[in-house]
C-alpha cells in the first residue's frame, strides 16, 4: 500500500534535514513527504522542498491539532498515512516497516511507535518515557477498558500510522481540539470495535524536559481538552493513570538514590493535577486566564472560526 508521511512543521530547520533524510533512506521508502509549515521564519520549508518533500504553508493561526492533520490528510495521496513531529527522529531503516507492520491485520487500523528518550532527557523524563512506552508490544481493544481505563485510548501522533480507509471512516481527527486529537482518534476507533497497536520495535528519539509552568501549561490543556471530550471520562477515571505513574516513578527514583528527583517529582505531581483539574472546570475560568493558564495560547484567538477561515 502507498505510504504518505506527513510532519506539521514550525521553525523546525534544526530537524528537518536529518528527519527527511533518516525517510528517504528507510527500507521501506514513503510515496511521499508532506510538510505542513504554519509560516516558519526560518528554512524550513526551502530546506524541505531541496530536500524532495511537498510543502505547504498555511498561516500560523491556522494550526490546530486535529483540523491541520485532517487538513494535509485530504492532500495526501497514500492509503497509509504516517505522522510525524518535527523532532521525532528514527533510530533505524526500519522504522516505517516496523510501524505499518500491525495494519496488515484488518482489525488494526492505528498504530503508534516507541519514544526513546534522548542523552539529555533528565531522570524524570527517562522514566516517564520507558513507563509510557515500554519494550514490550501491545495490541488494545475494547476488552481492555475495565482493567487499563483511559490507557486503553492512549496513543501519540508523535510517531503513528493509519489506514486512510478508517481514519474517513470515523471523520478522522476531532477538530478545534488544542490537543489529544490522537487519543480522541483511538477511543473513536476502539469504541467502534477496532484494535490499536503499540509497537515498540518502531522507534524514535523524542523528549522534552519541562519545566514546573510548562507542565502546569501541559496538563490544563489537557485538562481542557478532556472536558471537551467528556464521553471518553464514561466509566472511566483518567487520574488512576496517573497515580499509577507516580508511584512507579517514586521508586524508581529511589532505587536510583536520584533524592533531589524524589521530591521534584512530588512538586511536578502537583503542578499536573492542579493544572489538569483548571483545566477540566475551564468553562468557568475567563478567556483571558484560560489563555495565560494554556501552552497553546494561539489555540484562544478566534477559535472557533479559526478552522473555516484561517488556511
Amino acid at each position: 500500500m502507498s505510504i504518505s508521511v506527513i510532519i506539521p512543521t514550525l521553525n523546525a530547520e534544526k530537524h528537518i534535514p536529518h528527519l527527511i533524510n533518516n525517510l528517504w533512506h528507510q527500507q521501506q521508502i514513503p510515496s511521499e513527504i508532506l510538510i505542513i509549515d504554519s509560516s516558519s521564519e526560518d528554512n524550513t520549508r526551502a530546506i524541505a522542498e531541496g530536500l524532495k518533500a511537498r510543502v505547504i504553508k498555511i498561516n500560523r493561526d491556522a494550526f490546530d491539532h486535529g483540523g491541520t492533520r485532517n487538513f494535509a490528510i485530504k492532500r495526501a495521496s497514500g492509503e497509509i498515512i504516517i505522522f510525524l513531529t518535527q523532532d521525532a527522529i528514527p533510530l533505524d531503516r526500519f522504522f516505517i516497516g516496523n510501524l505499518i507492520a500491525p495494519l496488515r491485520d484488518a482489525s488494526v487500523p492505528l498504530s503508534y511507535g516507541r519514544q526513546i528518550p534522548r542523552d539529555n532527557a533528565d531522570p524524570i523524563e527517562i522514566f516517564t518515557r520507558t513507563f509510557n512506552y515500554p519494550e514490550q508490544s501491545a495490541i488494545k481493544d475494547i476488552s481492555q477498558i475495565s482493567v487499563f481505563g483511559i490507557k486503553t485510548f492512549f496513543c501519540s501522533n508523535v510517531c503513528s500510522a493509519i489506514r486512510r480507509k478508517e481514519f474517513e471512516e470515523i471523520g478522522g481527527f476531532p477538530e478545534n481540539i488544542i490537543m489529544n486529537e490522537d487519543m480522541v482518534l483511538a477511543a473513536k476507533l476502539i469504541l467502534k470495535g477496532y484494535k490499536v497497536a503499540y509497537q515498540s520495535s518502531a522507534k524514535v528519539f523524542h523528549s522534552h524536559n519541562y519545566s514546573l509552568k510548562e507542565q502546569f501549561q501541559r496538563y490544563f490543556d489537557i485538562g481542557v481538552s478532556i472536558n471537551r471530550n467528556r464521553w471518553i471520562l464514561n466509566n472511566i477515571r483518567a487520574e488512576g493513570e496517573g497515580i499509577k505513574l507516580l508511584k512507579a516513578q517514586t521508586r524508581y527514583l529511589v532505587k536510583q538514590q536520584k533524592w533531589f528527583h524524589v521530591f521534584y517529582s512530588l512538586v511536578q505531581a502537583a503542578v499536573k493535577f492542579s493544572g489538569y483539574r483548571l483545566g477540566l472546570a475551564e468553562i468557568s475560568i475567563p478567556k483571558r486566564l484560560k489563555k495565560s493558564f494554556s501552552m497553546h495560547k494561539y489555540f484562544w484567538e478566534n477559535e472557533k472560526t479559526r478552522i473555516k477561515e484561517a488556511f
